[in-house]
């Protein structure tokens, strides 16, 4: 078994890292540097796009420069930020001060090389900056990007309309030029000065002067080239491609007012976040109400002043990632709406900020990269696909036509219906051929890369992730017991049966409810060796996506198939003012756990009942999940 020590052979981690640290070298090449130009008393705003792409142009009159300065500013604010958390280590900042001392003495050239080359060794994720992708279809232009840390999406989107674009725009995909340079020039946008926007390539470079501090490479009898040469590393390009196909996912959705989002952004920049407590907003969705925003672990609620909640059912969800949203406070003046879509707790998010013809969504992640066992609960919930399915094939022949279009207009003129549609426009998300505007509820067709990705690349984050992908097919994994540990989380342990090794693995996982695994155990080889240190083992993961799917059958299946049910667990709250009522029951075969109190309180009372057999369990468990939803009470089991 690849990664997992073999009976009498040494393991060798480093091949289970073969794909973690794989890498798609990307080169852009631009006939120019993108920077804002001042001209006859005007401001334009010229984009240059990337020369080994279809040649992609469009030009046209901005009507709200100001606003558009600060959406464009925070695209900037989104690519470059990185909430990783960050130990603290002296080692690259003494690094840095012994290089300074060697540069003292060189020239400007040679410092420069000297830097580049120490930032390469000490901070190789500094180049990890893709320039955005950006999209001209007949209706809009639209610009998109991912941070750093894999957590943030972004998609800049503007009315062609309110652009006034002209009737010679070229329709397509590309990469354009977007550089701290840029950005300095885009501070310049001013109301009382008309400002124009050109993207294009080779025919706007001629006669372009160089903006001081630029970099190029000039040929004879050929305009100016910038190169850039960037590795991408696949975890992060798998990361861009996932989220982005996850707004097609079902959602519940709802609206808030931009002062909502004020006081929310008002009360983090008040309090600081505390080590060890949640860091969550806890969204409550009950029918015919407004909703109510929750910050935790203060448990302050801030009301919404917008519309009623028009779902069907009564919702608990929890959002992580809420202080990415101050990326978007330079936006704030200018929204004027808010549209959030909400996939579950834990799970993707996405934030749509209507600003008249601008339009910015915010796709928050909901889990950091190092979160690996809620990135599988995740991936439990999107297709995986080998190749292009011929489905899709069909769908990008009917857009390359249209541009964009519904899904209800893409499947009656491909024929496709129900799973099969879904399944498809998914996949196109997911390898790169479309992306789906959250903000317009159409799917477009937009080529990712110039060339078609690699997909087996970027099935899966390592070799063990397949391997335990191959286990859980081969239904090597099974869950022996579930455990709910109040104040810690839940406790899954199982059994892994590897037919390679010839041996059968015991694991443990105990993870808390924001999905963080808080203690790990596994007999195999290779974590009795390495612990955590080199990422989970093959076993562990194919436990944790064994216990993913098994929740995930338990929320399809909810009251459909309450014969079948011998672990579960749920827990529900009732708000009484600014107290909230808590319960939470725990069916283990025979075994029926029930915890009450407030949520404010330290600990829970606690009662434990044994049954003799495991359907009178079942009845006593499912009677008083009936009891509770029939007094008001909320379904939070997810949060």
């Amino acid at each position: 078994m690849s990664g997992e020590q073999q009976p009498g052979a040494t393991a060798q981690p480093e091949k289970a890292e073969d794909l973690e640290g794989a890498r798609s070298p990307f080169t852009l090449r631009y006939p120019g540097a993108s920077q804002v130009i001042g001209e006859e008393g005007q401001t334009r705003v010229a984009l240059f796009t990337e020369a080994g792409r279809p040649t992609v142009t469009a030009e046209g009159q901005i009507d709200a420069p100001v606003a558009v300065r600060e959406a464009l500013s925070a695209l900037h604010e989104v690519v470059k930020s990185d909430f990783r958390y960050v130990p603290k280590d002296r080692t690259a900042w003494l690094a840095y001060q012994a290089m300074k001392k060697q540069a003292a003495t060189m020239g400007v050239w040679q410092a420069q090389q000297a830097y580049f080359s120490w930032l390469s060794r000490n901070d190789p994720m500094a180049w990890l900056i893709l320039d955005p992708v950006v999209t001209v279809h007949p209706d809009a232009v639209i610009f998109e990007v991912f941070s750093k840390d894999e957590g943030t999406y972004a998609q800049l989107s503007l009315d062609a309309k309110a652009l006034k674009l002209g009737k010679g725009a070229t329709y397509g995909t590309t990469n354009v030029d977007f550089s701290d340079a840029l950005m300095n020039g885009v501070q310049r946008m001013r109301s009382y000065r008309g400002t124009r926007l050109t993207i294009g390539g080779a025919e706007m470079a001629s006669g372009q002067k160089a903006e001081a501090g630029s970099v190029g490479l000039e040929t004879e009898g050929q305009p100016p080239v910038l190169e850039k040469k960037i590795n991408v590393p696949d975890a992060w390009l798998r990361g861009f491609l996932q989220v982005q196909s996850a707004a097609t996912l079902p959602a519940h959705t709802f609206s808030l007012n931009p002062i909502d989002l004020y006081n929310v952004l008002r009360t983090l920049r008040l309090n600081a976040d505390q080590k060890r407590k949640g860091r969550a907003i806890r969204v409550e969705l009950v029918p015919g109400e407004a909703p109510r925003l929750i910050l935790e672990p203060w448990e302050i609620i801030v009301p919404s002043s917008s519309a009623p909640y028009e779902g069907r059912t009564a919702q608990v969800i929890r959002i992580w990632g809420r202080r990415r949203l101050m990326l978007l406070r330079r936006l704030m003046p200018f929204i004027e709406s808010v549209d959030v879509h909400l996939l579950g707790s834990g799970m993707p998010s996405f934030f749509v900020f209507r600003c008249g013809p601008i339009t910015f969504t915010l796709g928050l992640t909901g889990f950091s990269s190092a979160n690996w066992a809620q990135s599988l609960n995740f991936d439990v919930l999107l297709p995986r696909p080998e190749g292009v399915p011929p489905a899709l094939e069909k769908i990008v022949e009917h857009l390359q036509g249209k541009w964009a279009d519904t899904d209800k207009g893409i499947g009656k003129a491909t024929k496709l219906k129900g799973a099969e549609l879904l399944e498809a426009l998914q996949a196109g998300c997911q390898t790169g051929l479309l992306m789906y505007d959250v903000g317009q509820q159409l799917y477009r067709i937009r080529p990712l890369t110039p060339e078609p990705l690699q997909l087996d690349r970027l099935a899966h984050r390592n070799n063990r992730e397949r391997q335990a992908r191959d286990l859980l097919a081969a239904d090597a994994v099974k869950i022996t017991k579930e455990d709910r540990i109040f104040g810690s989380g839940v406790e899954i342990t199982g059994k892994v049966v590897v037919a390679a090794d010839q041996r059968e693995y015991r694991c443990t996982l105990l993870m808390d409810d924001e999905g963080r695994v808080l203690k790990a155990e596994c007999t195999s080889p290779f974590f009795r060796k390495h612990g955590l240190k080199h990422g989970p083992s093959a076993p562990l993961i194919a436990l944790a996506l064994k216990y993913a799917e098994q929740r995930k059958a338990q929320a399809e299946g909810r009251g459909k198939a309450r014969s079948t049910v011998t672990v579960e667990t749920r827990t529900y709250t009732k708000r009484r003012g600014s107290r909230e009522a808590l319960y939470q029951l725990s069916l283990n075969r025979t075994q029926l756990k029930v915890r009450w109190g407030q949520r404010s309180d330290t600990r829970l009372r606690v009662q434990t009942l044994i049954f003799d057999s495991v359907a009178d369990a079942r009845s006593a468990y499912f009677s008083r999940v009936d009891e509770l939803e029939s007094q008001g009470y909320l379904d939070a089991t997810a949060g």
